[in-house]
Parts: structure tokens; sequence; C-alpha cells
């Protein structure tokens, strides 16, 4: 699993932005990619596919996605119970992609979107650039976890629900999911469910896929590219249960928004049919690091070990230390407060890199009082 690479490796081979965007010295952990090698499934795909016919695929012009909505079925059942059904399936570029196509199907300026904050912050920005208000269903402190109370959603159209939770790693209970459940019926909303993060759950917590609970007002988000470490694919899919937003995708002109990528349908097929011991081995890193966090950290930084991602969401106490790390420590993390609501005294480290990388980041930070 890499564990020989060291940052002047990854500075030297990796020009995404990721190592490429930090100074010289600077550790960076802030980007959601990992410093690991990509699935050998993966690469030898991509090898055969670039080796034989780069001509039209046959799937372009079916209404589905094809081979990448058979694995996406296929996968929801193995490993999450999940009966999909592939021929309501579409493709896109990524979450986002997608995420805007359909509040531009389903929704108007001013139609309010409820979310969990803090949150993802590309989603708060689509919210207020498309003039969508945002309606905050705040994450609090809980123990060694979080918790949430869902305010009035009066004015709102649509619920989106990124679970497992992006900063915090929450894993949502069936419980939690029901009660949302409720209150999507009680005002009549959408639900776009972000499920990018469903493969990198822990122990003992399970993932519940939200479309199993509300099936006909679900549409769900995900990709192989965060548990696979395939950003850069641009590859998605978006599950449409609910069939009026089906019925308004398919009032668009059918190639407005895009169509699959031959490379990122490859990709994506073989990881989630061919990935999974790639897969395992990676999240037992993951459960190491995240752990190791936990034991490593100064009594002073606040931590809640993840259920899920690769994501550590640490509270520092006070405003603006993102930077101060970046400057003193010499490791770029992302500052909590573009997070939005309850992220200003925050920053999110990705621990998903080697481990003595994590502790070369670690010692560094540990040396800012």
């Amino acid at each position: 699993m890499n564990e020989a690479y060291t940052p002047e490796d990854l500075k030297t081979s990796h020009d995404g932005i990721k190592w490429s965007e930090v100074a010289p010295g600077v550790i960076p952990a802030w980007v959601a990619d990992m410093d690991l090698s990509t699935a050998p499934e993966v690469i030898e795909a991509l090898r055969r596919r670039a080796a034989g016919d780069l001509g039209y695929p046959t799937w372009l012009e079916q209404p589905s996605a094809g081979p990448l909505a058979e694995a996406f079925a296929e996968r929801m059942a193995n490993r999450y119970g999940w009966q999909a059904d592939p021929s309501i399936v579409r493709s896109f570029n990524d979450i986002n992609q997608a995420l805007q196509v359909l509040l531009q199907v389903w929704t108007r300026p001013g139609d309010g979107v409820a979310l969990h904050t803090p949150a993802y912050h590309p989603f708060l920005e689509t919210l207020k650039v498309m003039e969508r208000p945002l309606h905050a269903i705040q994450m609090e402190p809980d123990g060694d976890s979080w918790r949430f109370e869902v305010p009035d959603l009066s004015g709102c159209r649509v619920l989106l629900l990124v679970n497992p939770h992006n900063p915090t790693g929450r894993s949502f209970t069936r419980e939690e999911l029901t009660e949302l459940a409720e209150h999507a019926e009680r005002h009549d909303l959408l639900v776009i469910a972000d499920e990018i993060h469903a493969d990198l759950t822990f122990e003992p917590h399970r993932h519940i896929p939200f479309a199993t609970i509300l099936p006909e007002r679900t549409v769900t988000l995900t990709s192989a590219t965060k548990a696979f470490n395939l950003g850069g694919i641009r590859c998605s899919v978006a599950h449409l249960g609910h069939a009026g937003v089906r019925k308004a995708l398919e009032a668009q002109p059918p190639f407005v928004y895009g169509s699959a990528n031959l490379f990122g349908v490859e990709a994506t097929v073989a990881a989630w049919r061919h990935g999974d011991a790639w897969l395992e081995s990676t999240r037992a890193l993951l459960d190491r690091n995240r752990r190791t966090i936990a034991s490593r950290l100064p009594a002073s930084v606040g931590y809640r070990v993840p259920e899920a991602t690769y994501l550590a969401w640490l509270n520092v106490g006070r405003a603006g230390m993102a930077e101060v790390y970046e400057r003193e420590a010499r490791v770029r993390l992302v500052d909590g407060a573009v997070f939005g609501p309850g992220g200003e005294h925050y920053v999110r480290l990705n621990f998903a890199t080697t481990e003595a990388i994590l502790a070369e980041i670690l010692d560094r930070l540990a040396q800012v009082p």
C-alpha cells in the first residue's frame, strides 16, 4: 500500500492539484484525494481499453447509463441489499454537476434546500450561485459522535442528504434516516442523497441507502471516485427514483448535460466489479489512520473519530487556524469556515495517506501552540 512513499516522492510523481498547489516542503492534507496507488484492476481495464476500440461505445445513445448502470445495480444489491433499477440510472460528469442539473430541472430560484451543516463547501456554493436558500440542519457534538434536530422545513423543495456526512464523518442510523424520511413526506420534498463515501464506512457502522427507506422520493448520487481514488476520472451516476425528476430530465435535449466518458465508465465498472480486495486493504489503512489521529492529537484539539470517510474534522478552538498550520507547521488543511454554520473553529484533515506521512503531519501540527 505504498508505505515507502515520502512527501518528496509524491511531490515529484503527483501532478494533480493536491500536491502541485502547495509550496515546497508543505504536506497537503486538504483536497479529498488519496496519496495511494490506484487499484490494479482499474489500471488494467484502462490499459485494455486504450489498446482496443476507442470508437463510439454501443451504450452511447441508450437512455440509461449502460454497463455503468448495471455495475451500479449489482454493487448496491451485493453490498447494501438494495435492488436498484438499472433502467432509471443516468450518468453525469461528477456529483456536483448532477446536483446542479437536478436543481435546475426541479427547482426555481427561491426554493429552499435543507442540508446538514457544516456542509461540503461546493454544495454551499452551488446553493448560493443558484439562489436556492440554505435551510440548515445543524450538526451538534454529542459525546463521541454528532446529533441533529430537524428544523421547520417550510419553504423547502429539496432535502440534500450527504450520507456518510462530509466533513464530520457521521454515518446516519436507520432511526435518523427514518426521521428525515418523515420530514420529506410531510413537506413534499425531493431527496437528493449524496452517498459517494458509502464504501468508506467503518465497522461496526453500516451504510443504509436512503432509497431503501423512501424510494419514490429519492435520487441517489454516487461514484467510485472517493472510495477508489479516481477523482480525475469524472464519472458519476444518479438513480432516479423520483418519477417527476425522471420526466423533467427526459424533457431536456439529450446531450445538453453531456454523457459518460468511455474511460470513466471502464474505470468505474472495473472498480465496482473487481476492486474490492484493494478497497478492503485501503479501508484497513484508513481505519488505522483514523485511530492514530485520536491517539496523537494534543488534548487541546477536539476530535470525534469518523464513522466513515477519510476526513478528520478537528476542533482547534479558534478561527483562521488553517492558515497558521500551513505557515508554521507546513501542513495544508481546509479552513472549517468554508463549510458554513458550525465550521468556524474547525479544520478538515485528509488522512488518506501512508502511515509514515500521517505521523509526520501529526508531529508538525503538534508543534503549533
